[in-house]
């Protein structure tokens, strides 16, 4: 009898468990309805991510890899495991990170193969192989730092565009020095191939994230390694510092669009919050923070998704989300795009679903004097097309409301399948004009307010804040492609627009000629003040011209990785530049770095990155293409990431440092 009634005592107890987890579920579900405007998929979306991340942050305690295990063996092992197939072995891929083999699941030359498995099964086969990651780290024991880090919390170089997001950064480096500048130490990432995460200093400390997933701190000064954390996936944000209770925290965002909010002494997560509209959601550009809020921009990786045969195209969008920075919740979002309901079809009698597109690649620009946020966007992946794509867009800080716009390009329709002439390149495709490069607050020699933006078109528009965006001047210097043109950002100093374009040499259009290069123009009316044109430097076979973008990736070709790294294909000005007193950093899709002066162009200093570098740890390390985010400079040191292969350029995974001879 005391049997029976002890059962019916835990049946009951387990029962109000399970109670209470619904009715905390059915809780949860509610307030995440209330944050997305009553969207339910949205809402189950972001559970969905919730979940997941949970999962991989506990794994060791759940059999993901096991069930991974099953899966490779059933759909995978037949050829990796047979040395007679000359595929990769097991062994090998296991030296790949998680993201890097998803990209080869899901765009690379496996694609055909797993084209049968859902998302989830491609990522349980990527954690199985490029999850434990132990073996890599052997050497970390004898790389950490022998002293603790100071109190000190400066010098504090903590948002990637700073004020106006005009990439000018106060230090110790000019014209008269910079010359000087040398190698003091290197730090190579394990499991990375491409470098996209800009770093960020606290006191003597620096802060870079991986695509591996893993968050270093490291000392600025030597590289020696004070902690590192694992997240759940690659971090492809730049490292955001923002003041916490007194202290600080370290913002970022990773794969799975999943912002941190992390403790810089610890590393030690203090919330974490998947902030993603769509299955296909990532998070490109950094995360602004002002008084409190979180802005975070929203991107979406469909539109090379829909380059793959089979694919419905297109549901997803861009959009801002704003933050509570004290626990992540949500203060409001806003969507660039309605959803996709309407139907179309392309030339190839594909049917096709939309809006979609209008992704945010860019950092968020704080206007505090007008409460607004400065956003650019990307183009319309499918029909119809709406007036947010290819616009500088400014909404209400406090509501998220949009208060105007300002459309570059109308009816600019496409999407990867367009460079590959597949069924899902919608019809009357546009040439893909993002505003990829964020909005720069700043004001003529007059003292009249501007916005400047740069378009992959080559154009620069000049914007008055006053006015709803009413256009100013506007200047071309270049003709433009998908990849081409103004990618990642411009600096504003003295008067001038410091402007990188990266146009490949590929005849897109009958009317292109590729410039790339670094250009200055006057911020009063946009005339050219001067151009220094990029040139390749070395003799380049013309046979050995690479596909394009994630096609590339696609078609699995082996890389003569060696005479790429002679002479590279690609070398414009694509990456981000950074301006400090009378100079800018502008760094090239070849590996090289120069400083420039201002005043005229000349190269002052250059440095070759894309080279095998036996790092101050021991470990070997390879430079590579510098695109993306832009360069650090803090005091007398200048802090350089190396490598970004993620559309065919040349890959590498190197942090460093150079400083000038009187620097601490």
């Amino acid at each position: 009898m005391a049997r029976h009634r002890s059962r019916s005592l835990v049946t009951t107890a387990i029962k109000l468990l399970l109670a209470a987890l619904l009715l905390y579920s059915a809780a949860k579900l509610a307030t995440l309805v209330l944050e997305h405007d009553g969207n339910w998929q949205a809402s189950r979306q972001t559970v969905g991510r919730q979940l997941q991340s949970l999962a991989l942050r506990h794994a060791d305690y759940l059999p993901i890899s096991a069930l991974g295990g099953q899966l490779f063996n059933r759909h995978c092992a037949g050829c990796h495991d047979d040395p007679a197939q000359r595929a990769p072995s097991r062994a090998a891929l296991s030296q790949m990170s998680m993201e890097s083999i998803m990209v080869a699941l899901e765009f690379g030359k496996m694609q055909p193969m797993a084209a049968h498995l859902s998302k989830a099964q491609k990522g349980l086969i990527a954690f199985h192989l490029g999850g434990d990651d132990s073996a890599s780290y052997q050497w970390l024991a004898k790389a950490r730092c022998q002293t603790a880090a100071t109190d000190s919390d400066q010098p504090l170089a903590g948002s990637w565009g700073g004020g106006g997001n005009r990439r000018y950064s106060a230090s110790q480096i000019n014209s008269a020095n910079v010359g000087q500048l040398e190698l003091a130490w290197s730090f190579a990432l394990p499991r990375v191939a491409d470098m996209r995460s800009q770093p960020a200093v606290l006191g003597d400390t620096l802060f870079v994230g991986g695509k591996s997933g893993r968050l270093w701190a490291l000392d600025r000064f030597s590289g020696c390694v004070r902690n590192s954390v694992k997240l759940a996936s690659g971090i492809r944000s730049a490292i955001t510092i923002e003041q916490h209770n007194g202290g600080h925290q370290l913002l970022l965002a990773d794969s799975l669009a999943t912002v941190y909010a992390i403790d810089p002494t610890t590393l030690a997560i203090n919330w974490q919050r998947p902030v993603g509209n769509s299955a296909y959601s990532v998070i490109s550009g950094s995360i602004s923070t002002d008084r409190g809020r979180l802005y975070v921009p929203l991107s979406s990786y469909e539109v090379a998704a829909a380059g793959q045969p089979g694919h419905r195209c297109c549901t997803s969008h861009g959009g801002v989300v704003a933050l509570n920075s004290a626990d992540g919740s949500v203060l409001w979002s806003w969507q660039s795009t309605p959803p996709a309901t309407e139907l179309s079809q392309t030339p190839a009698g594909v049917e096709q679903i939309g809006p979609s597109g209008a992704s945010i690649w860019s950092t968020p620009t704080i206007d505090r004097a007008r409460n607004r946020l400065y956003i650019g966007s990307g183009e319309n992946f499918t029909h119809p097309a709406t007036t947010t794509s290819d616009a500088v867009l400014a909404l209400d800080l406090d509501s998220g409301a949009l208060v105007w716009h300002f459309q570059a390009l109308a009816g600019d329709v496409w999407n990867a399948a367009c460079l590959t002439g597949g069924a899902n390149c919608p019809r009357d495709a546009g040439p893909d004009f993002d505003f990829g490069a964020s909005v720069i607050i700043s004001q003529t020699s007059a003292g009249q307010p501007l916005l400047l933006a740069g378009q992959k078109s080559g154009h620069i528009y000049a914007l008055d804040p006053d006015a709803d965006g009413a256009l100013l001047w506007q200047q071309r210097i270049g003709a433009g492609t998908s990849n081409g043109g103004i990618h990642w950002g411009m600096a504003a100093a003295d008067g001038q627009l410091f402007v990188p374009l990266a146009d490949p040499e590929r005849p897109a259009r009958p009317d292109y000629t590729a410039m790339p290069g670094l250009y200055a123009v006057n911020i009063d009316d946009g005339s050219l003040r001067w151009a220094q044109r990029a040139e390749r430097g070395c003799d380049f076979d013309p046979a050995r011209r690479p596909l394009v973008g994630l096609s590339a990736t696609a078609s699995g070709a082996p890389r003569d990785l060696a005479e790429e790294y002679r002479c590279s294909y690609y070398h414009g000005h694509s990456a981000a530049v950074t301006a400090t007193n009378d100079i800018v950093f502008s760094a090239r899709l070849n590996g090289q770095i120069g400083a420039h002066r201002q005043s005229d162009g000349a190269l002052l200093w250059r440095a070759d990155t894309a080279r095998p570098i036996e790092t101050s740890k021991g470990i070997s390390g390879h430079g590579g293409a510098i695109d993306v985010g832009g360069q650090r400079v803090v005091d007398g040191w200048l802090y350089v990431s190396s490598g970004y292969s993620m559309f065919g350029q040349l890959p590498g995974n190197l942090v460093l440092a150079y400083k000038l001879p009187t620097a601490h």
